[in-house]
C-alpha cells in the first residue's frame, strides 16, 4: 500500500540537502548541492529551489503531505525566518514562506539543525525508547535539542535544547552570540583546534589542522591535543549536567563530526560528567554516541514535519 511521504530539507552552512522521506524513515530520493554561502540571499536561496525543483521530478512527489525543514540556525519557528550564522546574507530571511512558494499548500514544519537531529535519534537512534533525552551536534558549531515527556520539545521558535550557548565559563571567551564562556566556545571542532595549536600542538606533514587531526594526535599519545579534548569534554559534561539538572532527561546522545573522534572525547566525557551530575536524580545520566550519522537532518526534519501533523506517537516514538 502506498504510503505518505515528507519532503524534507536540511540546511547547512556546507550543503542544502533535501529527500522524499517515508514512514519507516527511508530516503526514497536524495538530492544536495552546494551551499553558497558567501553569495547574497537569492543565490542562496535558489539552490534551495534546484534542490525542491529536482524532488518535483520524481513521481513520488505526489504523495508528499508535508515539508519538515531542519536549518542551522538561530531559527524563528513562529515567524518562519532563518538567520544562519554560517550563512551571513539570511538575516531574518523569510524560508518558509519562500519554500511554500515551490511546494505550494503543503504544511511547512520549520525547526533548527540541532532539533532535527533529536527527532532523528529519537525515532530512528539512540535516544529511541527514551522519554527526556538531549542530543547534540558537535561540529562547527553545538546545538541540541530536547525530547520531554516522549515528544520532542522544540520550543515557540525552534531553538530549544540548544546547549551550545549555555555558558559554562563565566569569565571566558567572548563568543560571537554576545556571551562569555559557551560550550561552543571551548567544545566545537575549529575551537578543539584553535586551543591546540595556541597551546603548541603542530599538524603533521599533511598540514591538517583540523579537530579530526588533533583527535587522530590524541590517539597517537599527543598530550597538547589530548588536553584540548579534555577541555572540550568538560564544557560538554558541564552543559549536559545543567541540562539534566533542569529538566531530568536520562540519555545524552552526542553527534557530530566531533563525536568521531571516539574514546578521544566520550572517555573525558564520562569522566567529566560524574564530577558535574552529581544529584541522586541525575546520576544514572548516560552519554552514548548517535546513530543516525550524515543523514540525521533529513530523517530529522521528516519526524519533525510528521510531529507537527499528527502528534508524537505518529512518527517519531512509533
Amino acid at each position: 500500500m502506498l504510503t505518505d511521504l515528507v519532503v524534507a530539507l536540511d540546511i547547512g552552512g556546507t550543503k542544502i540537502a533535501g529527500a522524499l522521506v517515508d514512514g519507516k524513515g527511508r530516503l526514497l530520493v536524495r538530492v544536495q548541492r552546494p551551499t553558497p554561502a558567501q553569495e547574497d540571499a537569492e543565490t542562496v536561496m535558489r539552490a534551495v529551489e534546484a534542490v525542491l525543483h529536482e524532488l518535483a521530478l520524481s513521481p513520488l512527489w505526489g504523495r508528499s503531505t508535508a515539508v519538515g525543514i531542519g536549518s542551522a540556525g538561530p531559527v524563528d519557528a513562529s515567524a518562519g525566518t532563518v538567520s544562519p550564522v554560517n550563512v551571513p546574507s539570511w538575516r531574518d530571511f523569510p524560508l518558509v514562506a519562500r519554500v511554500c512558494q515551490v511546494t505550494g499548500a503543503l504544511p511547512i514544519q520549520l525547526v533548527g539543525d540541532g532539533v532535527a537531529m533529536t527527532a532523528a535519534e529519537h525515532w530512528q537512534g539512540a535516544a529511541r525508547g527514551h522519554a527526556n533525552a538531549l542530543c547534540m551536534v558537535v561540529s562547527t558549531g553545538v546545538g541540541g535539542g530536547l525530547v520531554l515527556g516522549g515528544r520532542l520539545h522544540p520550543g515557540p521558535t525552534g531553538n530549544a535544547g540548544h546547549i551550545g550557548h549555555i555558558s559554562v565559563d563565566l569569565d571566558g571567551d567572548l563568543c560571537p552570540c554576545g556571551a562569555r564562556g559557551c560550550v561552543e566556545g571551548i567544545a566545537s571542532g575549529p575551537n578543539i583546534a584553535r586551543r591546540a595549536l595556541e597551546a603548541g600542538w603542530r599538524p603533521g606533514s599533511d598540514g591538517d589542522s583540523s579537530a579530526a587531526a588533533v583527535a587522530a594526535a590524541a590517539r597517537a599519545g599527543d598530550t597538547v591535543a589530548t588536553a584540548s579534548f579534555v577541555r572540550a569534554a568538560q564544557a560538554l559534561a558541564a552543559g549536559i549536567a545543567a541540562t539534566a539538572t533542569l529538566v531530568e532527561i536520562d540519555i545524552a546522545v552526542v553527534g557530530g563530526g566531533v563525536a568521531g573522534a571516539g574514546d578521544v572525547l566520550f572517555t573525558p566525557l564520562r569522566f567529566a560528567l560524574r564530577k558535574y551530575a552529581t544529584l541522586r536524580f541525575v546520576q544514572q545520566l548516560t552519554v552514548t554516541p548517535a546513530l543516525t550519522g550524515a543523514n540525521a537532518g533529513l530523517v530529522g526534519a521528516a519526524a519533525a514535519a510528521g510531529l507537527g501533523r499528527r502528534g508524537a506517537a505518529a512518527i517519531v516514538g512509533a
